[in-house]
């Protein structure tokens, strides 16, 4: 008799007990940067898929068939917004219908700054009479911008998680809706993202310290995607080859980045991976500006929970290993 009754409390305990193997939910992530901080803050429980693979870029990306299964079967997506993934959002509306979306430029507590004009970082600069200088100003922009806006070039700069305090908003945004969908695991999220949030501070004092010799040198880059990098750590952008990659620049936007190189002294034009790598060469030609590569949007690298942290490594080695020279 008594053996049974054991046996009855046993039974009962082990069904009352969440289970160890709780499947978890079905997670889908727009972009590889962002991929990275969920992967963080999922290790031990699950692996959310990437839309975004490879070397392709969101500023021109096409949706494949598994990426659309992806996002029909998914409890929970993770995107920046309408300003970075354009591709997305028809089939967010259509096949994510059943999951939750988090559109993380809404985050409260982001810094935003806005698109930038004047300068070398608008084309019509010249011919609307803007200054010639670097478009911006550092003192005047600190505080930085908490309005929303698209992708448009009249709204916010949408490259976010290039300023490692907004990583740790979307850390902190991510294990709230990861916890929301899957109260079993919300201890192990909690611990991933307090454990990924001390990994960023580590990341950020050590990307000052590798910065701070080449600060004062101006440099170009690809396409404007450098504002909350530069605003971190007070690097020096001097313009952009083009406002937006969806954009291939004219003759006459070639020949004026070509000319601020020689007038501004820009000793560094730095190229993306995902671009085509012959206008760095066009726009440095005949000068003494060496070339580069940033990859802000980490087409290079391979998904996964360090990526983030290689990213931002590889852009500051990057940004110092030419501007030393």
């Amino acid at each position: 008799m008594k053996l049974a009754a054991t046996l009855l409390l046993s039974s009962a305990a082990m069904i009352a007990a969440p289970s160890a193997h709780a499947a978890a939910p079905d997670v889908v992530v727009s972009i590889k940067p962002i991929h990275s901080l969920v992967a963080s803050i999922m290790k031990g429980v699950g692996e959310p898929k990437l839309i975004v693979e490879g070397a392709a870029s969101p500023h021109t990306y096409n949706m494949r068939p598994s990426n659309a299964a992806a996002l029909q079967n998914a409890d929970l997506i993770f995107w920046v917004g309408h300003g970075m993934e354009a591709f997305l959002e028809k089939p967010l509306e259509s096949l994510g219908s059943k999951a939750t979306v988090v559109t993380l430029e809404e985050t409260p507590g982001l810094t935003k700054y806005k698109f930038r004009e004047g300068g070398v970082f608008e084309p019509e600069a010249e011919e609307e009479g803007h200054d010639h200088g670097h478009g911006h100003d550092h003192a005047a922009e600190a505080g930085g911008d908490h309005d929303d806006g698209d992708h448009d070039h009249e709204g916010n700069d949408v490259h976010l998680w290039l300023d490692p305090m907004n990583a740790k908003v979307f850390a902190t945004e991510i294990e709230k809706q990861l916890a929301q969908a899957d109260a079993e695991h919300a201890a192990t999220y909690q611990k991933n993202a307090a454990d990924l949030i001390k990994r960023i501070d580590a990341l950020d004092a050590e990307i000052k310290e590798t910065v701070s010799p080449i600060k004062d040198k101006p440099f170009i880059v690809f396409h404007d995607a450098y504002q909350y990098f530069e605003h971190r750590y007070g690097v020096k952008v001097a313009g952009s080859i083009t406002v937006s990659p969806e954009t291939m620049p004219g003759a006459e936007r070639i020949k004026e980045i070509h000319q601020k190189v020689e007038d501004l002294g820009a000793t560094c034009v730095f190229a993306e991976p995902q671009f085509e790598p012959k206008l760095v060469k066009v726009v440095t030609e005949g000068s003494k500006a060496r070339s580069g590569v940033l990859d802000p949007e980490a087409g290079a690298l391979t998904e996964g929970p360090d990526l983030y942290f290689d990213m931002m490594r590889a852009i500051s080695t990057s940004l110092k290993t030419c501007l030393s020279q």
